[in-house]
């Protein structure tokens, strides 16, 4: 296997890519959700009708719904080109896996995961470890080998 030479993929050693980070990653976080939000009005009229054709086993998809409209949007956007979601794309950062690779659908999806149950239990402590780590990385980001970096 060959690492792809776009640089975006590779972590930088330059601070100045991890500035203001933190901030920016609060901001992607609350437009990527508003684009769940959105998305997910259409998947819940989709599973209805999927509901009314199978007899109403199709309705059992509501209660996990939102995570799987969460993870389609998560994994397809961060496996893309740009490593980004359409809110870390309009706050001008990317995700960079340190040892260079890019990210794939399996990794976005853990990373997702480990997002929603660490924030479940350690809800400050996550924010508050960017401000103490290198590159400004939070809890999640420590666990699977990734960083947020600037692109803009």
């Amino acid at each position: 296997m060959t690492l792809d030479p776009n640089p975006i993929y590779a972590a930088p050693d330059d601070w100045r890519a991890y500035s203001g980070v933190l901030s920016r990653r609060v901001f992607a976080f609350l437009i990527d959700y508003l684009i769940i939000a959105a998305l997910w009005i259409p998947a819940a009229v989709l599973v209805f009708f999927l509901g009314v054709l199978t007899l109403g086993l199709g309705f059992l998809l509501y209660p996990i719904l939102f995570f799987i409209v969460a993870g389609l949007y998560f994994g397809m956007s961060l496996a893309g080109p740009s490593q980004a979601t359409p809110g870390m794309k309009a706050m001008g950062i990317a995700m960079v896996r340190l040892d260079g690779r890019r990210i794939d659908f399996v990794l976005a999806i853990a990373h997702l995961a480990l997002f929603w149950i660490l924030n479940s239990v350690l809800t400050p402590l996550i924010l508050l470890a960017g401000l103490f780590t290198e590159r400004s990385r939070l809890v999640h980001d420590l666990l699977l080998g990734t960083a947020i970096i600037r692109t803009a």
